[in-house]
């Protein structure tokens, strides 16, 4: 069984509360802080009966194992892990699936980026293999600003097998690929859709490449060759969004 866990910042500490509050077994927050962008939190932290434990910085700073915490730290139990079965839960209630695939994203913080434009884009979920990707960290949570509460991720144990099981089921996997001759504006990204980023600098392994139904690549019209993962994700996925509301 996997330890209580520990989250940290106000956007993401307010959407547990929001979102998942029986999650949430303690709460510190920064002797005398009782500032407007505070006053919020601590209302739903009394609806939902839990007394913040007042803490100096060191305290919050040793407890987050970070300094970026603003001044705010709850202790959690950890979110259930979602898996292949949860995926054919979410399609058998989507009529029209929009998903993001995340191929080998190790960073924490380009996972928490990531999360954070699906949560924008209105994505039903974020799949990732068990395997070689980042989870949901601490990090993932403060960088996501509170969308690892809002957008499902999926871990698969076999990420091929997965996309497979996603074009049996009528969803079309668009990956991206430098060489690819194809462009995103070229790409038609209605219906049901899966859009498959690789991690940064290697992009999509072969055996994912393979599995996608068309590959396409972002114009680059400066010397710069390549975009961060979690920039060309939100790139991607806003064009499918202009495109599924046109």
């Amino acid at each position: 069984m996997k330890k209580p866990e520990m989250v940290f910042g106000i956007h993401a500490v307010t959407s547990l509360f929001e979102n998942a509050p029986e999650r949430i077994l303690e709460m510190w927050l920064l002797s005398g802080r009782q500032d407007e962008r505070i006053q919020p939190l601590l209302a739903l932290a009394e609806s939902v009966g839990i007394k913040p434990q007042q803490a100096n910085r060191k305290t919050l700073d040793d407890k987050a194992e970070s300094t970026q915490h603003q001044g705010v730290v709850v202790r959690v139990r950890p979110a259930k892990i979602l898996t292949e079965n949860d995926l054919e839960d979410l399609l058998d209630k989507t009529d029209i699936p929009f998903l993001l695939i995340l191929d080998g994203v190790t960073d924490p913080h380009n996972l928490g980026a990531c999360l954070r434009n699906a949560d924008a884009a209105g994505v039903h979920g974020v799949i990732v293999p068990k395997d070689n990707s980042a989870g949901l960290t601490p990090t993932v949570s403060k960088v996501a600003c509170g969308a690892a509460e809002t957008v499902p991720l999926y871990q698969v144990t076999n990420l091929a097998r997965t996309m497979t099981q996603l074009q049996e089921r009528g969803v079309w996997i668009v990956g991206t690929a430098g060489e690819a001759d194809g462009t995103l504006y070229q790409a038609n990204l209605r219906g049901p859709l899966a859009i498959a980023m690789g991690a940064e600098g290697k992009g999509l392994r072969r055996l994912s490449r393979e599995h996608c139904d068309s590959l396409i690549s972002i114009p680059m019209a400066g010397s710069v060759s390549s975009l961060n993962v979690s920039v060309a994700t939100g790139v991607c996925l806003f064009e499918a969004v202009r495109q599924r509301q046109s």
